[in-house]
């Protein structure tokens, strides 16, 4: 598979290629797949529907991996939680976890409940082409841990900040129940049959470093030393968004560090590059014009080099009005242009 071989930094034929979110509303074959579901979890609680989508940007767009249908707050949910999603909104627990007793009432396997995932994946592996990778995924214990908290989406973090500070003893068990929970479900995720993991850290910009490290990262390299002990053949790909500032402090045993579009390629390449494989990281909006991806893509293949070290990926997940079009664009033009 040209994605798990650039993974580990083996020679390929081109530098490949995936989208986060390219399994999304920007395809109208989603949208009919969606509305037949009805509703978000119920598409995610259903594996043929959930595999259907998951398939559908390697068959539209020719990517060399997909990216398993679901969501990061399945790991909450299936702890017991109560999980909706509001339109305009997104999605709220109506019980947030803030005490020891909140923690306690926790389901401590949810792993064990997240059967629905597992058979998306054997369903995938099945019908994918055997030269395309399929990449499991959780979120990472600091970002479910916001929303688990917060008990929705949250500009400031200042509940979970304030337990930081307050109660970091809680925010440590917290963290170590999270963190338990993903390591027993990403095992689940390879036994099923994904090729790689991502982990990804969407409000890792939330924290100073000094706590990012503490509550955040620490428990990262934790899960990734864990699967890579067990599993050397699976990657393992860390997403943190938006920690520009901290690449100096980067350490741990995994194999792929996910750059954002605001964390400037050649600065991840120059702390990093040496160390890690970098995937990433086109600003997703220059896909509304060819022109603007054009220009993106020369630029970061410019840094890059058209050689082993670097996985091609928007630096964050695209935008449900993006034409498909322009996907296919870019994916065409990132094959041709590193092409060795």
């Amino acid at each position: 598979m040209v994605f798990i071989d650039a993974c580990f930094r083996k020679k390929t034929p081109y530098t490949p290629i995936w989208m986060m979110r390219q399994a999304g509303r920007y395809l109208p074959q989603y949208m009919e797949v969606r509305n037949k579901a009805g509703d978000f979890l119920t598409l995610c609680k259903n594996p043929a529907m959930a595999a259907e989508v998951t398939l559908q940007p390697v068959e539209i767009l020719d990517v060399d991996a997909a990216i398993l249908f679901s969501d990061i707050l399945v790991i909450p949910l299936e702890m017991g939680m109560d999980l909706r999603f509001e339109k305009g909104e997104g999605p709220v627990f109506s019980n947030p976890v803030r005490t020891m007793e909140d923690l306690e009432r926790l389901y401590d396997y949810p792993e064990e409940r997240l059967t629905y995932v597992y058979e998306t994946i054997k369903i995938v592996r099945k019908k994918l082409p055997k030269e395309k990778a399929l990449i499991g995924f959780s979120g990472a214990p600091w970002t479910l841990a916001t929303y688990m908290v917060e008990g929705r989406g949250s500009k400031t973090y200042a509940t979970i900040k304030k337990l930081i500070y307050t109660d970091p003893a809680f925010m440590h068990a917290l963290m170590v129940k999270v963190t338990e929970a993903i390591k027993a479900y990403l095992v689940k995720q390879i036994e099923s049959g994904v090729n790689a993991v991502q982990i990804f850290d969407s409000w890792a910009s939330a924290l100073e470093k000094e706590k990012y490290f503490e509550f955040g990262w620490d428990y990262l390299v934790d899960i990734a030393q864990f699967l890579k002990e067990r599993y050397p053949h699976i990657p393992v790909i860390l997403f943190p968004k938006g920690i520009a500032g901290y690449l100096d402090d980067i350490y741990g045993k995994f194999d792929v560090f996910g750059v954002d579009w605001s964390t400037p390629i050649d600065l991840a390449k120059a702390k990093l590059g040496e160390k890690y494989v970098l995937q990433g990281n086109m600003e997703p909006t220059r896909l509304y014009s060819k022109e603007a991806t054009k220009e993106g893509v020369e630029k970061i293949i410019e840094i890059m080099g058209a050689k082993p070290g670097h996985i091609f990926n928007l630096g964050h997940g695209m935008f449900p009005d993006l034409p498909v079009e322009n996907a296919k664009y870019l994916v065409e033009l990132v094959h041709d242009l590193t092409r060795r």
